[in-house]
């Protein structure tokens, strides 16, 4: 079953809410990693959140959400592009545990220093043209409370999210009061605007990933006359590929490659992102640095 994020507009078009509820994107994520369980909740909050906010701008492009942390863990990173694929990753700092109760401020904020960070990448860029990068220090409990943080530090309009994840599913709600374009009230729309978020409110985490999409939003605004609009599917992917790797261990050079093999018998790569084991051996190591091997690629992956 496809993915998909719904998107909804109160009828006096002063209200935006778009929900998403990811299965087998969020499953693919997870094929190749192991995650302690408060890495799997908050890295796939970070997923959910990533694909809402990627789904509610006009843009060419990829927006990353990135979290610096000075805990257990150094970084979570999500990148969602324009046609709503995916993928992200987590680093672990070395020799940490990680406990089942951990939060977003123990593993990412122990000593106040951790970031919140969204990058607008576009696709095509103009000569010195660079990627819209906004960092505000981490505040609040929860991914959803930083993003508010964020937004409200960057003049955004007014959005609250509503985020869970466990190891089956990812899932967030967005609710965004819009400008006023005329023919609603000031009174009316903050009217709207107040009885969306109230209704939001009252969702649980359980809830939310266990309802779908469409069951969910009826049973929050089924006094309200919403207007639908076309689903957005959404996928995982990475670009990672064993020519890409290549070209990365070619740009190491030949007395570095040479001198893992002798010391492990043999190159072994994993994708940050999704995970993909790569090996190679003294044979294709060889083959690497023949005379007629590729350049290396100018980006290769991570």
């Amino acid at each position: 079953m496809t993915d998909l994020l719904k998107k909804y507009l109160f009828e006096d078009r002063s209200v935006r809410i778009q929900a998403v509820r990811l299965h087998e994107t969020w499953l693919q994520a997870q094929v190749n990693h192991q995650h302690p369980p408060a890495v799997t909740r908050l890295l796939g909050e970070l997923v959910a959140a990533s694909t809402l906010l990627a789904a509610n701008i006009k843009f060419d492009g990829s927006l990353v959400l990135q979290i610096q942390g000075d805990g257990p863990l150094a970084l979570l990173v999500v990148e969602c592009r324009s046609d709503l694929s995916l993928r992200a990753t987590v680093k672990v700092r070395e020799g940490q545990s990680i406990p089942d109760n951990g939060t977003m401020q123990s593993l990412l904020n122990a000593n106040g220093n951790g970031r919140f960070m969204v990058v607008l990448d576009p696709q095509r860029k103009v000569p010195g043209q660079q990627a819209y990068q906004g960092i505000v220090p981490l505040e609040g409990e929860t991914v959803a409370e930083a993003l508010g943080h964020y937004m409200k530090a960057s003049e955004q309009l007014d959005t609250q999210l509503w985020l869970a994840a466990d190891e089956q599913h990812a899932a967030g709600l967005l609710v965004q009061r819009l400008p006023d374009h005329g023919g609603t009230t000031q009174g009316d729309a903050a009217e709207s605007w107040s009885r969306a978020t109230h209704l939001a409110a009252t969702l649980q985490p359980a809830e939310l990933l266990a309802t779908d999409t469409d069951t969910l939003i009826h049973r929050l605004y089924w006094e309200e006359p919403l207007m639908a609009f076309e689903p957005h599917a959404v996928r995982w992917f990475c670009p990672c590929t064993r020519e890409r790797v290549s070209s990365m261990l070619r740009s190491l050079g030949q007395a570095e490659v040479e001198s893992i093999l002798a010391e492990q018998g043999r190159v072994e790569v994993s994708c940050d992102f999704c995970g993909k084991p790569y090996e190679f051996d003294k044979v294709d190591c060889a083959g690497l640095f023949a005379p007629n091997s590729p350049m290396p690629e100018q980006d290769p992956p991570t």
